[in-house]
């Protein structure tokens, strides 16, 4: 596997430690400071991120997931809980440039950065290629994975903009769908290069 797949790969921040254990004080680091809370008395965290071109300020826990602040707090549910132990990829957001699963990082790891949802990528009078291309070519069934391969997509496209089928499959392999079997998700990430101008 060359430099450019690996790196790549889906981004796996470690679980976060259980806030309802015996622990009795956690310290978060984060972009803006330090924020120390005990089991007992939750200390709030003040976060500032930008999702979606849109400056979002926050009063979180610092024990929440980033996939449930962005559907919770910010009306995101575009981007879906799949199942929480970082499997699926259905909740796959851009941070950073970076595709990562965002049910593996926490609201405050987020602080200063810059989150694309897949509520972010079209306009109002515009899809993205990578949505228009998974309608044409029908790389979906229920549509529950759709967010996160789509997001995983772009990301792939971003850095490989003419790959082929064996680095599609390979860029999507973080993400999971139970119904397709994977054929017309492939056909519709090599559309989407064709419609980004990269296969020619």
């Amino acid at each position: 596997m060359g430099p450019a797949a690996h790196a790549r790969k889906l981004t796996n921040p470690p679980h976060p430690p259980n806030c309802r254990s015996n622990v009795t004080s956690i310290t978060w680091l984060t972009k803006s400071g330090v924020s120390t809370h005990t089991g007992k008395g939750q200390r709030m965290q003040h976060i500032t991120v930008t999702v979606d071109g849109t400056v979002c300020q926050s009063e979180v826990e610092p024990r929440t997931l980033l996939v449930h602040w962005l559907r919770g707090d910010l009306g995101k549910v575009g981007t879906v809980v799949g199942c929480d132990t970082s499997n699926c990829g259905a909740c796959t957001v851009i941070v950073d440039g970076q595709s990562v699963k965002s049910c593996s990082m926490l609201a405050v790891q987020a602080d200063g950065s810059e989150i694309t949802t897949i509520q972010g990528l079209s306009t109002a009078d515009e899809w993205h290629p990578v949505q228009t291309a998974f309608k044409e070519c029908h790389g979906l069934q229920c549509g529950y994975c759709t967010p996160g391969m789509v997001m995983s997509a772009v990301d792939l496209l971003g850095e490989n903009p003419n790959p082929t089928e064996e680095e599609i499959r390979d860029g999507l392999h973080g993400n999971l769908c139970r119904c397709t079997g994977y054929h017309n998700i492939v056909k519709s990430v090599q559309y989407a290069a064709e419609l980004m101008g990269g296969n020619k």
